[in-house]
């Protein structure tokens, strides 16, 4: 198989894999060999990689579930292949590799839950957020309840659901789902750009960023200050946190590990 032709296209330039998304007559729709190619990758990343940045093709970043796909699962089936998602949404989100999206078109159903697991979110003017879930008489099964509801709250994710609701760029961004809206043709120059910038960040306070801010917003005021200290100690007895400081001092770029 081509490069052309494969589902999920994956090049690099330098530390930044980006990966594309690549079902142009599907909208970039989710399929299991789709999913297992976001899986594979997230599972064991080239070493050298210090940010992915992830992005569709042909107008669309993933239109979410490929419902002509879809098969009857049992119950049992139904909860083995929704935990699936989770596990592979997880991996993406916690998995040490921050993760930008670059935006445009259909960010709907399982694409929004794609993307509210990646950890900086770029919108073009085309960009359209959704869950319309409730009028395929289903409910979401790949984390928007968990992700989606952390950033709209309870409520409003419950309306979103509810009256299928669709929210542009600029909305988006007001609300959390996207943290930059930009011009058409922008949102991956912007990856690129952003995805540069946290590569040139120490590989461990990357790490820490990941694995603890969310954890911590979970948490309980006194417990999430505790693993706060942890991870500032942990960061600061390191030969990049010794190289940053002096690389201040010295009014230079920092070289980091």
């Amino acid at each position: 198989m081509s490069d052309k032709d494969d589902i999920l296209k994956i090049h690099h330039e330098g530390p930044i894999a980006v990966l594309t998304m690549n079902r142009p007559a599907k909208r970039n729709a989710m399929c299991d060999e789709l999913l297992d190619g976001l899986d594979q990758f997230f599972s064991a990343p080239p070493k050298d990689t210090r940010v992915v940045v992830l992005t569709g093709t042909a107008g669309h970043y993933c239109s979410g579930l490929d419902l002509s796909e879809h098969v009857m699962r049992s119950a049992e089936e139904t909860l083995y292949h929704s935990r699936n998602w989770h596990g592979v949404m997880d991996r993406i989100q916690f998995g040490g590799l921050p993760v930008v999206s670059a935006m445009f078109g259909a960010v709907i159903g399982g694409g929004l839950e794609l993307a509210t697991s990646t950890h900086v979110r770029i919108a073009e003017p085309s960009t359209i957020f959704q869950l319309p879930e409730g009028r395929r008489g289903i409910f979401v099964g790949g984390g928007a309840t968990a992700r989606v509801g952390k950033i709209l709250g309870a409520d409003r994710l419950c309306e979103m659901m509810l009256t299928g609701r669709k929210y542009n760029s600029v909305e988006g961004k007001d609300l959390g789902l996207a943290h930059y809206a930009v011009e058409a043709g922008e949102a991956l120059p912007l990856a690129m750009d952003l995805a540069g910038k946290i590569a040139r960040n120490a590989p461990l306070s990357n790490y820490l960023m990941i694995q603890s801010i969310s954890r911590i917003n979970d948490m309980s005021k006194p417990d999430g200050l505790y693993v706060e200290s942890l991870s500032a100690a942990i960061s600061q007895t390191t030969p990049d946190a010794v190289e940053g400081l002096q690389a201040f001092l010295e009014k230079r770029a920092p070289k980091f590990r």
